[in-house]
């Protein structure tokens, strides 16, 4: 995104939704971009087929911010794409701002803690 080449973007989505349709999911460094590339991320993602726009790796400074879920979820909006929030979920609270920002999948690596059996 930051290089401003959408169609070589859309090209290397494509490519990737093409070859692992399965997994259907596209992960954006949600951190490391502005809003409106994610936005422009996201509708690139979802018009390639994919399943899922995921927020994160979790590898990068930041992990799933409601900020990003709304901005993704708001991009993909009637497309059948869904989001996934991922990185730094640690507490029901987080999970239920997640849902609420309109992710439908999470990826919450202390599944324990966020439901209270930690």
């Amino acid at each position: 995104m930051k290089s401003g080449h959408e169609d070589k973007i859309a090209a290397d989505i494509q490519a990737v939704v093409d070859a692992g349709h399965k997994a259907g999911k596209v992960i954006l460094e949600t951190c490391l971009l502005t809003d409106d590339e994610i936005t422009k991320a996201s509708k690139i993602a979802a018009q390639a087929g994919a399943d899922f726009v995921k927020t994160s790796t979790g590898f990068s400074k930041e992990g799933a911010t409601v900020h990003a879920v709304e901005v993704m979820a708001a991009a993909v909006k009637g497309t059948g794409t869904a989001v996934k929030a991922s990185g730094g979920i640690h507490s029901k609270e987080e999970v239920e701002a997640m849902v609420n920002a309109g992710a439908t999948r999470l990826g919450v690596s202390h599944s324990m803690k966020v439901i209270g059996k930690e």
